[in-house]
């Protein structure tokens, strides 16, 4: 099996590469063997753009038989604590669209895109986890993706209101593009880190949030590699 892993940060994932150090047999710089999967290793930047450029580009010449993405990741979500574990069913580009006065209106509203137009269902990137071998036990959650991180009330409210979201990343959105467009089956891993609120990095847990993740990485890896 080749599963291809990755990340906006090498932060998120260190733990889990101090793993393939230790368990797996490294074939080159960024590219293992750990049982019966070939592991190949992205770091590719923070934000969409630099997101879906370099994972483009991989994808271009190194095709998968899964793709994992794995991050850290703000809860609009009160009532998850801070470390919890989800995986992400559908992404919305959050921020990608128009000012109309005191409204934002997304490329569906002014009908720049048709809704359900490929590889969109409605206006969001589901994943509907078909082909996965393994799917961890984690509740499901819907994602917003956006460049700058929300900090202000207006901006929060606005989001709830029309997104409904769980999470919010700044990189979900492009993964989630890539892969349904290639045809390429998914899994985007998230631990929340924080709140989706007024900015105060003092109430934010980092070092739990990827502690966390790379738990469940491990572990979803492992079970992927026959060795769970």
């Amino acid at each position: 099996m080749k599963l291809l892993v990755t990340a906006a940060t090498i932060l998120e994932v260190q733990p889990f590469l101090q793993f393939l150090d230790r368990e797996s047999q490294k074939v080159s710089a960024h590219q293992y063997r750990l049982a019966n999967c070939d592991i190949q290793l992205l770091i590719a930047g923070i934000g969409m753009m630099h997101y879906a450029y370099s994972l483009g580009r991989h994808l271009a010449t190194n095709r998968p038989d899964m793709a994992l993405q794995a991050g850290i990741a703000g809860s609009f979500r009160h009532d998850w604590p801070l470390g919890s574990l989800v995986m992400v069913e559908r992404e919305y580009l959050a921020d990608l669209g128009a000012e109309d006065h005191d409204q934002f209106k997304d490329l569906f509203d002014i009908q720049l895109w048709q809704a359900s137009q490929p590889p969109f269902t409605g206006n969001a990137l589901v994943n509907t986890f078909a082909g996965l071998p393994y799917l961890p036990h984690l509740p499901k959650a819907t994602g917003v993706s956006v460049n700058m991180v929300s900090g202000s009330i207006p901006t929060i409210t606005r989001l709830e209101s029309k997104y409904m979201p769980d999470v919010e990343s700044m990189e979900g959105a492009a993964f989630h593009y890539a892969c349904l467009s290639e045809n390429i089956p998914f899994l985007q891993l998230r631990s929340i880190s924080n709140y989706v609120e007024i900015r105060d990095k003092s109430k934010w847990n980092i070092p739990l949030a990827v502690k966390q993740l790379n738990e469940e990485l491990v572990s979803t890896v492992n079970s992927l590699a026959g060795l769970c």
